[in-house]
């Protein structure tokens, strides 16, 4: 069916300024049903769920089980209370790590194209002597190298591996790393922080054991995330935050822990957030991921196509645009990548990413600054994408 363009770019206010927003990778816009969903709650019922017993509590209480209902059907998980929410990926993760039962000696296992989110938790058990970290390598193209991969899962406890990398934009075989983590009894965690946006995950298909996405890079508010986890798994978890809401009852010496999810929700929670995040997943489905995931790659192809054509640009990852969903990484001659970007916003008011983009241990280990870096959403144009590679030749003709 296709994407109406016109129609959606008016459902996000800050599109009718002249601007060109292409940092969707950190963070995408919202349409202005995720901002009324959002206020909703704050005008409407601005009470806390599960707590008290009037009105507006029970209807916070009743959306917020609706809005796990969403998410878990979004991802084909197959109960609702598989779904914890958390603030971010960031915290998804953190939470496994802090609460997983490791063995002294475990391993676990993750790529060399890490966030930060999911390297810096492992190295801190590592010097704590809790698990040994185990890194496989990318192939000179950054795809994931599977025979360094098959060498390295024997004796893993836990996979911890991006889906899809917020650097180059390149997707790992996550159906053969799972089949294979799961044939050695490994079990594998994904962060689906730049897939869950962009394509379809079923996690049921995927038979994945834990999943982390953050609702700030799929149309929803910031300072909201998710966490999935196999129910069994789940209740085999220590509990990381306690507190408020985490317990059915306690006395001075001990505590009863509720139910999966609540006893991982700590505290009183982003009800916003939740029913924003929900709101946001509906838009999505009407959008379609699927042409989501066409409209994404016809943008990268055109930009690909224009970049490669000025001599000096060297994009990071596979050349076939199939292979780097929505994302443009790419540096020029030695310029610096800052540079490139704000000349980009201060010539051509076009937003984009510059730096290490929370993957500095590749950078540093490639002896590379960073890149430049373009990410597109549905809501981008191809007029957009001919805008930044004329606003690019003008700068480029600065360093010649």
């Amino acid at each position: 069916m296709g994407i109406n363009l016109k129609k959606i770019r008016a459902d996000f206010p800050i599109l009718k300024k002249k601007l060109i927003y292409f940092d969707n990778a950190c963070m995408t816009l919202r349409p202005k049903q995720v901002v009324e969903a959002t206020n909703e709650y704050y005008y409407e019922f601005p009470g806390c769920a599960g707590r008290s017993m009037h009105k507006i509590a029970a209807k916070v209480t009743e959306e917020v089980l609706k809005s796990r209902k969403i998410v878990q059907k979004f991802i084909s998980a197959k109960k609702p209370e598989e779904i914890i929410f958390t603030r971010n990926t960031t915290e998804a993760i953190n939470l496994i790590a802090n609460s997983f039962k490791f063995k002294k000696g475990s391993k676990v296992l993750i790529s060399d194209k890490e966030h930060n989110s999911n390297l810096i938790p492992w190295q801190v058990l590592e010097k704590k002597g809790v698990i040994k970290l185990v890194i496989v390598n990318s192939k000179s193209d950054n795809t994931l190298d599977m025979d360094d991969f098959e060498k390295k899962i024997k004796g893993v406890t836990l996979v911890s591996i991006v889906h899809t990398s917020n650097m180059d934009g390149v997707t790992n075989p996550v159906k053969e790393i799972i089949k294979l983590a799961h044939k050695n009894n490994s079990l594998v965690m994904l962060d689906a922080a730049q897939s869950i946006p962009h394509k379809e995950v079923n996690v049921k298909k995927l038979d994945v054991d834990f999943l982390a996405f953050s609702g700030h890079k799929m149309l929803g508010p910031s300072g909201m995330g998710v966490l999935y986890g196999k129910k069994s798994l789940l209740e085999k978890l220590d509990t990381f935050m306690v507190g408020g809401e985490t317990v059915i009852d306690s006395n001075y010496h001990n505590h009863k822990l509720e139910k999966l999810p609540e006893r991982f929700e700590a505290g009183l929670q982003n009800y916003a957030g939740i029913i924003g995040l929900a709101e946001a997943i509906k838009y999505l489905k009407k959008v379609g991921m699927k042409n989501i995931e066409t409209q994404e790659l016809i943008l990268n192809k055109a930009l690909t196509e224009g970049l490669s054509q000025i001599e000096g640009v060297k994009i990071l990852g596979p050349l076939d645009p199939k292979q780097r969903a929505g994302i443009v990484s790419f540096n020029y001659k030695n310029v610096d990548p800052h540079q490139i970007a704000l000349l980009m916003d201060n010539s051509a008011n076009i937003m984009m990413r510059s730096g290490a983009h929370c993957v500095h241990s590749w950078f540093n280990a490639h002896k590379s600054k960073g890149s430049a870096r373009a990410s597109f959403y549905f809501y981008n144009t191809l007029e957009e994408v001919d805008a930044f590679i004329n606003a690019f030749k003008k700068i480029v003709k600065f360093f010649k």
